[in-house]
Order: C-alpha cells, then sequence, then structure tokens
C-alpha cells in the first residue's frame, strides 16, 4: 500500500531527484502563504467616506456652513471623521489575521532528495518530496505518513484541542484504499485516513515518521484557512438597517425641502428666506447625532463588557450580539469546566480505593500548582476529598517502583514499601511489605484481578461478580463517564526482588535493542522487528509480573462536568428565544450526556442509527459523518432540529453557519483552533475563547477571556440593551423631526408665517441632538430583556413609526394652535412674541418626549434628568439675555405664557400612553 501512494504522487522512498524537484516547483509554485492584494491605507480610509448616511452628514454639513452656523458644520464634521477612522481600523483587522497565520508556518524541513537527506527552506518543498520528521520539529507542508514509529503529534494550533494525537501507517483497514488516496482531499475527513495525514503546522511531539508531500503553500489545509479569513466580511445587521433608514430619511428629506421651499415662494416669501428654511429644514430632518450616539453607546458598552471579561474588536458586533438567534459553541471548556471530575464510583474498598486513586498516578506541584494527565488530577482531587492524606500518612508508604502509563498497555502501576511496624499483617516475617496499586481500563483490570476486596474480605470473583462488574461498568459506560478500573496486591521482599530483577531484564534488553536501530530508514526496516519485542509486563513466560493475581477494589467513573453558569446560561437563551447549539469533536453519546445535564436535548432523546431523515422533529444529535454524507436540501430541512453536533471537523462549522444564516438566523460562533478561524469570519459574530490561538482571536470579533458559555449570554444581554437603547433614540429624534417637518410644512400650506426661525429650527436640531437624546443610550436594561425574542426587524417598524407619527402630529397642533393664538391676540411685537412661545413649546415638547422613551429599568440614569434640566435652562437663556435674543430672535415672555406653555407640551406624556395602549391592544 505505500508504494501505491509513491505511486499516486510519482515518487520514491529516496525521494524526488533535484530536476524533478525544481521541475515541480514551476509547477506548484512556493510553499508558501500569499496574501490577496489589498487596497492601500488611504484607499481604504476614503472609502469609509461611500456611505449613504456619511455622505447625507457631509451635504448637512456644508448646508449648515452655507446658512452660517459654522458649530453645527464643525461637529458633524468631527463625527464623520470619528467614525471613519474606527471603520478603517476594523477593516485592517483581516491583514493582522493573515499576518499572524503566516508567522506560524514552518521555515525548515529535513527532505529526501537525490537519495540524501538536507535541510531546505520549508518554502522550496514541493509535492511528492519525502519528509523525514522528528520529535520538536513542525509539519511544513501537508504530508501522507509511508512509515512512522509511535508517533503522536499536537494539532492544537489547528483545533484548539489540547490531546495528543496519535498518528500511524496501518493502511489495512480502510476500504476501497486505491480510490481514496486518488481522492485524499475528498476522503481526508474520515477517521481512519485522518490518522494517516498530518497538517502543516502540527508540532510533532513523540515519535518518528516519513510522510510524502501532498498539497503545499494555500492548497495545505492552513492555506485554504487563508483564502477563507481574507474574504471580505459581511455586514452586521445594525450596518444594515442603519443604512437602510438612512437612504429613507434621506429621499424624504430631500422631497420634503424641495416641497416646503416652493410652497413659500408660492407664498411670496423671499427666495433667501425661502431657502434658509428649506435648507435648515433638511439639517433637521438628517439624525447626524445617531453615528455619535452609536459610537458612544457601543464603545460604553464595551468598557462594560471587559469588566465581564468580555472583549469586543468591533464595535457594531456589541449590538449584534443583541439580535442574535443562534449560539453555536463548544462544549469543552465552555459549556463544562475543562477539568475532569469522579461523577460516579462504585467501591468494593472505599479505603483501598482511595489508596489507589491518590498513589497510582504521576502528579505533581510546581510553583504550588497541581500538574498532571485529567485522569490523574481527578482521580488525586477525589481521594483527597475522601481524606486520602491522612490514610496515606497513617500507612507510612513510600514509592518503590513505577510502570508508567502507555496507550499499548491501557493501565499503569506503582509499587509502594510499607514498614514492618505500620504492618499489621502477622503472616509476613520480612521488614518490609510492598503494595502494587494498578489502575486503568476497567474490563482489562478485571480481567488481571482474580479476587476482590469487600470492605476487608477477601473473596474470589466468581462469575456472578464477575457479570456484575462488567454490567456495573457497562451502565456507567452509558451515562458517558470514563470508567477506570482499581486494584492491588500484597508481596513480601522477596517476591518483590524477583519480578524486579525480571523486570529490569527485560529494560536491559529494549535498551540494547532500539540502540541497534538507524536514525532513519533502518528504524522502520527494523520497526516490525522491535514490535514483537514486548515489555516483561506484557509476556507472562518470561517470569511472574507485578500486574498478575491483583485483587479488584472498584470502579471511578469521570467526566468533564458542566458548569453551573452554562446550566442557568442556557436556560436563560432558551427563555430569550436563543437556540443553543453544541458543536463538538468528542464522542456521539458524551456530547448528548453533557447536552441532557444543561437542557439542550430532551431526556426522552435517544440516538438514532438510522439513516432516513426524514422524521427530523425527533433527530436532535449529529455526527460529523452524518452531516457529509447529507445534500445540502436534506440538510436545510433538519438544520434547526439538530441541538448537538458531535465528532464535527472545523471545516464543516462553516457549513452550518451558512445554511443557518440562509434560513435568515443572525448565529454567533466560538472557536480557539487555527481551522476555527474561518467559521468565526463568517458568523454574524465570531467568538474566540481567551485561550485560543492568536490568528483565531485576530479573526473574531469578540474574545471570551474565561472561555465561559455565561459570558457570552451577559454579553447578549448588554448587546439588548445597547439595540434598545439605539432604537430609543431614534424614536425620539424622529419624533422630533417629523414634529419640526410637519410644523413647517402645514404651517407654509395654511399661509401663516413660519414658526421658526432658521437658526431657531438649527437650535432645537443642535439641543435635542445633543444631551437629551445621547443620554437616552445610557439606559439601563429592561427587566423583561432576556424574556423576549431577540430583534428581527427593521430599527423602526411600522408600529413604533405610527406612534412617533402620532407624536409628530400632537406637537405640530400644539406648537401650531399656541402660535396662531398669540397672533389671533395682537399686541405690540406679537409676531416676535409668537415665534418665541412656539419655539419655547417646540422646545419643551421634546424633553417632555424624552421621558416617554425612558426604559423601565431598576438602574437610575441620572444623565438623563441632569440633561433635561440642562437643556431647559440654555432654552431659559435664549429667551431672556438680551444678546441671545438678538441672535435668536426671542423676546421674553410672561409667567402665564409658560404656564400655557408647560400644560400644552405636557400633553405629549398623556397622548404617548394613550397611544401605547391602543396599538398595544390592537
Amino acid at each position: 500500500m505505500i508504494e501505491e501512494i509513491l505511486k499516486q504522487y510519482s515518487t520514491q522512498k529516496e525521494g524526488l531527484s533535484s530536476a524533478e524537484a525544481y521541475s515541480r516547483l514551476e509547477k506548484y509554485g512556493l510553499n508558501k502563504l500569499k496574501e490577496q492584494n489589498k487596497d492601500g491605507p488611504l484607499k481604504l480610509f476614503l472609502s469609509q467616506f461611500l456611505d449613504v448616511l456619511i455622505f447625507m452628514l457631509i451635504i448637512a454639513a456644508i448646508a449648515s456652513y452655507i446658512i452660517g452656523n459654522q458649530l453645527d458644520a464643525f461637529v458633524i464634521v468631527v463625527v464623520v471623521i470619528i467614525n471613519s477612522i474606527i471603520g478603517f481600523f476594523q477593516e485592517y483587522r483581516a491583514e493582522n489575521a493573515m499576518a499572524k497565520l503566516k508567522s506560524l508556518v514552518s521555515t525548515v524541513a529535513h527532505v529526501k532528495r537525490d537519495g540524501n537527506i538536507s535541510r531546505i527552506p520549508g518554502e522550496k518543498l514541493t509535492i511528492g518530496d519525502i519528509v523525514i520528521l522528528e520529535e520538536g520539529d513542525k509539519v511544513p507542508a501537508d504530508l501522507i505518513l509511508i512509515e512512522s514509529y509511535d508517533l503522536y503529534v499536537d494539532e492544537s494550533s489547528l483545533t484548539g484541542e489540547s490531546n495528543l494525537v496519535k498518528k500511524d501507517t496501518d493502511y489495512s483497514n480502510i476500504e476501497d484504499f486505491l480510490n481514496k488516496i486518488k481522492n485524499i482531499t475528498r476522503y481526508s475527513k474520515e477517521e481512519n485516513i485522518q490518522s494517516k495525514i498530518l497538517s502543516m503546522n502540527s508540532n510533532i511531539i513523540l515519535g518518528k515518521g516519513i510522510g510524502v508531500v501532498i498539497a503545499t503553500g494555500m492548497n495545505t489545509t492552513i492555506g485554504k484557512i487563508a483564502k477563507m479569513i481574507q474574504e471580505d466580511e459581511e455586514k452586521t445587521p445594525l450596518t444594515i438597517k442603519v443604512e437602510r433608514l438612512g437612504k429613507t430619511i434621506g429621499i424624504l428629506s430631500i422631497i420634503i425641502c424641495i416641497f416646503v421651499f416652493f410652497i413659500d415662494l408660492f407664498q411670496n416669501v423671499d427666495i433667501l428666506e425661502s431657502f434658509m428654511t428649506a435648507v435648515s429644514l433638511a439639517v433637521a430632518a438628517i439624525p447626524e447625532g445617531l453615528p455619535a450616539v452609536l459610537t458612544l453607546t457601543l464603545a460604553l458598552g464595551m468598557q462594560k463588557m471587559v469588566k465581564s471579561n468580555a472583549i469586543v474588536k468591533r464595535l457594531s458586533s456589541v449590538e449584534t450580539l443583541g439580535s442574535c438567534t443562534y449560539i453555536c459553541t463548544d462544549k469543552t471548556g465552555t459549556l463544562t469546566e475543562n477539568k475532569m471530575t469522579v461523577r460516579e464510583d462504585h467501591l468494593t474498598n472505599k479505603e483501598k480505593s482511595l489508596l489507589i486513586s491518590g498513589l497510582c498516578n504521576a502528579v505533581r506541584y510546581e510553583d504550588d500548582e497541581l500538574i498532571g494527565n485529567p485522569t490523574d488530577l481527578a482521580l488525586y482531587n477525589f481521594a483527597c476529598e475522601n481524606d486520602f492524606e491522612e490514610l496515606s500518612k497513617n500507612r507510612n508508604l513510600l514509592k518503590e517502583y513505577e510502570i508508567p502509563l502507555d496507550s499499548n498497555r491501557k493501565r499503569m502501576t506503582m509499587v509502594y514499601s510499607e514498614n514492618a511496624e505500620n504492618n499489621t499483617d502477622e503472616s509476613t516475617s520480612n521488614d518490609k511489605n510492598y503494595y502494587v496499586l494498578t489502575k486503568g481500563a476497567p474490563e482489562l483490570i478485571l480481567d488481571l484481578s482474580k479476587q476482590i476486596d469487600i470492605d476487608g474480605n477477601i473473596k474470589i470473583i466468581d462469575d456472578e461478580t464477575k457479570d456484575s462488574i462488567i454490567s456495573k461498568i457497562g451502565e456507567m459506560t452509558n451515562s458517558s463517564l470514563r470508567v477506570i478500573g482499581l486494584a492491588y496486591r500484597k508481596i513480601d521482599s522477596q517476591k518483590f526482588e524477583k519480578i524486579l530483577d525480571n523486570d529490569e531484564k527485560r529494560k536491559t534488553d529494549t535498551q540494547k535493542f532500539e540502540k541497534t536501530l538507524d536514525h532513519d530508514e533502518k528504524l522502520f526496516e527494523n520497526k516490525q522487528a522491535y514490535e514483537k519485542h514486548e515489555p516483561h509486563s506484557e509476556k507472562k513466560d518470561h517470569g511472574e509480573s507485578f500486574e498478575s493475581d491483583l485483587i479488584f477494589t472498584g470502579l471511578i467513573g469521570i467526566m468533564d462536568p458542566p458548569r453551573e453558569e452554562a446550566i442557568k446560561a442556557v436556560a436563560d437563551c432558551q427563555k430569550a428565544g436563543i437556540h443553543v447549539v453544541m458543536i463538538t469533536g468528542d464522542h456521539k453519546d458524551t456530547a448528548t450526556a453533557i447536552a441532557r445535564e444543561i437542557g439542550l436535548v430532551h431526556e426522552s432523546h435517544k440516538s438514532k442509527n438510522s439513516k432516513s431523515y426524514d422524521d427530523s422533529n425527533e433527530k436532535q444529535v449529529l455526527t460529523g459523518e452524518e452531516l457529509e454524507n447529507l445534500s445540502d436540501e436534506e440538510y436545510d430541512k433538519i438544520a434547526k432540529d439538530i441541538k448537538v453536533y458531535a465528532r464535527v471537523y472545523p471545516e464543516q462549522k462553516r457549513r452550518i453557519i451558512e445554511v443557518l444564516q440562509k434560513q435568515d438566523e443572525i448565529v454567533s460562533m466560538t472557536g480557539d483552533g487555527v481551522n476555527d478561524a474561518p467559521a468565526l469570519k463568517k458568523a454574524s459574530i465570531g467568538v474566540a475563547m481567551g485561550s485560543g490561538t492568536d490568528v483565531t482571536k485576530e479573526s473574531a470579533d469578540m474574545i471570551i477571556q474565561d472561555d465561559n458559555f455565561a459570558t457570552i449570554v451577559s454579553s447578549i444581554k448588554e448587546g439588548r440593551t445597547i439595540f434598545d437603547n439605539i432604537k430609543r433614540f431614534l424614536k425620539f429624534q424622529l419624533s422630533t423631526n417629523i414634529g419640526a417637518i410637519l410644523t413647517i410644512t402645514i404651517g407654509s400650506l395654511l399661509a401663516i408665517p413660519t414658526p421658526f426661525t432658521p437658526i431657531q429650527l438649527l437650535w432645537i436640531n443642535i439641543i435635542m441632538d445633543g444631551p437629551p437624546a445621547q443620554s437616552l443610550g445610557l439606559e439601563g436594561p429592561e427587566e423583561d430583556i432576556m424574556k423576549r425574542p431577540p430583534e428581527r426587524g427593521e430599527l423602526i417598524d411600522k408600529k413604533t413609526m405610527l406612534k412617533i407619527a402620532i407624536s409628530g402630529i400632537v406637537m405640530t397642533i400644539g406648537t401650531l394652535g399656541l402660535f396662531y393664538y398669540e397672533l389671533m391676540n395682537g399686541g405690540a411685537n406679537v409676531k416676535t412674541k409668537a415665534v418665541t412661545i412656539a419655539f419655547t413649546v417646540f422646545v419643551l415638547y421634546q424633553l417632555f418626549n424624552a421621558l416617554n422613551y425612558k426604559s423601565s429599568s431598576k438602574v437610575r440614569n441620572t444623565m438623563l434628568g441632569l440633561s433635561l434640566i440642562g437643556s431647559f435652562i440654555l432654552q431659559v437663556l435664549v429667551i431672556y439675555v438680551p444678546f441671545l435674543q438678538i441672535i435668536f430672535k426671542t423676546c421674553s415672555i410672561g409667567l402665564i405664557d409658560w404656564i400655557l406653555i408647560i400644560l400644552v407640551s405636557g400633553v405629549i406624556l398623556v397622548t404617548d400612553r394613550i397611544a401605547n395602549k391602543v396599538l398595544d391592544k390592537n
């Protein structure tokens, strides 16, 4: 089969010739990642101004400057520049992600060419090259193994999974081998093929290997990721909604302003005054405070989220969280604690089992931190929680010998001595007794045990006892627990020395044999002979082993348990109408068990082996292999029913996102490995784990520093609050704009004097776009914010628009009514007083109206109160300060006028509540 692989890539064990390698490099190109042509920084910055709302603001700034309002023009320009700078840096991030990815690629490779091993730059590798790999090497291209010896690879930089992956060259179990080798890309996701392939940028941790280069540069796994993370980012829901709203407002503003201009002309109003009024109305109609409010509100939201361990890299992503309808999340460390814990035990002798759990492991302290593999740590912590330290101290046990755990033996043994003064067994006369403590795969430990210790009573394991233990192992395994068997044996000094001598002899023979192996080819030629030379503990004919005639003491079941806060967070999501989907590389049963515990999968759910997907309502768990076999049409039908994806390849995450997004869902996706980066970039909001790779973090919109699912949910709450506040601002601002437009337009149609001067219109625009409007962006969350479905509609829906229109009509009627009433009263300086009263009542309408848009939050927004008081004081100054009277063409008004103004403007509080009740009821 190895010959078939070499034939497929037109190579041989001695490697390519230098001439052939050069020829292939010309054909396939250098083995390096390529960046797409990007716009330069200046072009990228200027492109930020090609936005409808920004373009409208620029026009508004020019118009403001023309009519003499330089302050308003200056403020608008500053807002435009700030937003453009923010947009520039956000788009520039993709290049940072690519730079991080390029930094991961190997720079050198050991390759066979012309029959010799040489060290060459990694970018000079080509298809068919024979690459030699040893411990500590970084894989320089995508390879398929032709020889390996005890090879373990760290793929965490790609997958985010910290467990070592074993690679081998056993091709005997692969069906249709020739076809799969010819179409290696298509079949590379199958487990029996995946275990033969090394991806570029993986690290060799143990063992050695020889592989054939099957892909280089942008055709490697990491190269395909590079292509995807350089794709243009999709617009966020907020961006789309704001652009749509901006276009609508812009068109309406132009139409209305032209209409008002011509009405004034037909009524013989001075052309300059008509133009000034129309331009002032245009400035008032455009919500130029929107970008500032968006920036301020989103930035404050980002600051709050940082305190909760969530770092948002992109302002608009804060709001996208609030619109999120799906959260696709990893299991390990996000929904679970990422810490193996004993969940169940079945101990026949608790004291002995605790001693085995606490002593038969390789945990150690480094800088006051307990270090060890997850299983050892789980058992050690379990023992310590059950007074193991006191037990071991009383026994005065000393470690004498160790047989480490390995993947072939599936067990670990340690031998401890006990001084005679602590030994209560009088059957031995030696100074020391020895305890052989063994743990490992439960069926294997049971086979090695002849007896069972039931609370100190030693009995032979008969068939009934064995069947009972096997049944218990099955129960625990079905609960997705990793089951560990425990056993021990007591021997005297003489037997210990005899077994030790035999075991040491085996070790010496093994070491001599290893030294005869040559560094490269001989290593693999003698591989089969080496594998026949088994260690002593596996060969009973070489003398008695420590691990024979054991006494069984029990079973322990361990699992990475769900986080307590994750269970509550999932429940909160379900109440909030957010679908949570678990995506994991773990086994289907393990994933389902955790999903049940956190409430993702119903208790009644059973995994099905059926290949039919017609009954999609019951099918809640899908494996990566099943997903791969589904057509797009089949998957579309069941996508929303799936709660758990198990044994999923990272590349499949992107497909999951695309299908959900086609169904109009706003999808958040978590990830930590390099191969998660394309999915995070494709998602509506990509969430990187704090423990993830730099590439993933650069590609993500948000980073969760504590890897905790509950942090994502709290961020969603903040996102919803921000979205509510943006809508609050818009509703308030648009009601002001509509009120002003209707007042001017209807006034013109009624052939009465214009109730506001151009400068007054701009004052209303400045004062209302300022503190009152922006302080609405600081409102706290509504009490039911996580008990309602996600926002799916426009920023301003029809119902909201109707409420705004009602507010605008109320303002128009009150303003024009009071204005006309004052005109009819006559008297000295009647027009100036009527304009002052109309101007003031309209301003107070806005101050009262701001109270209509307060949230029902228990969090008090002191800024809103202060801004309303401040705005009122400024309006009073405009009316009574002499030099301001000249600028704004106002005059002093009396107490009765104020009472009338307050009564009329206060009506907006009543009409808003009536409108809410009527419209909500309907």
